[in-house]
């Protein structure tokens, strides 16, 4: 083989292995792209409490981590939002009621996706403006306050099945309420929703508890997915799973 041909063939191999490269890095982008649409539209149902579209982003092994319960399995993702926020929020109605306001407002998103581009991790802020018009007595009836501000974080896994992104773990940890008049300064922990007991003695209750989950003025920090990125070290805290 002469110089030449081996130049050439050392050249194709490096082409080949930039375009490998590249098609992982593409897949990647996409991937991370694509979850968070699904985390975003995830959000967007549940504001306007279209809860069956909610339950349908799981995957067919998906759970939910929230205030202080792990709902197991598409049943209890489905006693979560069909029997216990679909019930109290809109009466049983799949889709907006006249004078309900939810607004969840997604941000600082850090999406990370497997090697092998079949699942993925991702961390979410969360802001949300909620109530009950004063025209609406009997959802203001349903509602611990008539107008209030949560603030939370998710710290989400997804999977990849037949193609198509779904939500396998979806970690929701709501952190503070404020009372609109009276804000989070002085409105009471909501201790209220932490569970006490599981399902089924607890029929609209979690499969699991977990043990330390607090509200504001509770300051836990709910674990990074991912390592610093300068020291490669996870951050110390007083972790709340």
């Amino acid at each position: 083989m002469s110089s030449t041909e081996e130049v050439s063939t050392a050249g194709v191999a490096r082409l080949q292995r930039t375009v490998v490269e590249l098609a992982e890095r593409v897949r990647s982008l996409e991937a991370a792209a694509e979850i968070r649409a699904l985390h975003h539209k995830y959000g967007y149902y549940l504001d306007k409490c279209l809860y069956d579209e909610v339950v349908d982003l799981f995957g067919a092994d998906g759970e939910v981590a929230f205030a202080g319960g792990v709902y197991r399995g598409r049943a209890g993702v489905e006693r979560l939002y069909l029997q216990r926020f679909r019930a109290r929020f809109t009466g049983g109605h799949n889709g907006p009621v006249r004078g309900f306001l939810l607004e969840h407002v997604m941000l600082q998103d850090v999406v990370t996706v497997s090697p092998d581009g079949t699942s993925a991790r991702a961390r979410f802020r969360c802001l949300m403006q909620a109530g009950a018009h004063e025209s609406a007595p009997e959802q203001v009836s349903r509602l611990s306050f008539q107008q209030w501000w949560e603030g939370g974080l998710y710290e989400n896994a997804y999977v990849l099945e037949n193609g198509v992104w779904k939500i396998k773990r979806l970690g929701y940890f709501p952190f503070w309420h404020a009372e609109y008049e009276s804000g989070w300064a002085h409105t009471a922990p909501m201790t209220h929703m932490i569970p006490e007991t599981t399902y089924p003695e607890d029929p609209l209750g979690p499969d699991e508890l977990i043990e330390g989950f607090a509200f504001f003025p509770a300051t836990d920090v709910v674990p990074f997915h991912y390592p610093h990125p300068v020291t490669g070290r996870d951050p110390a805290g007083e972790a709340v799973r």
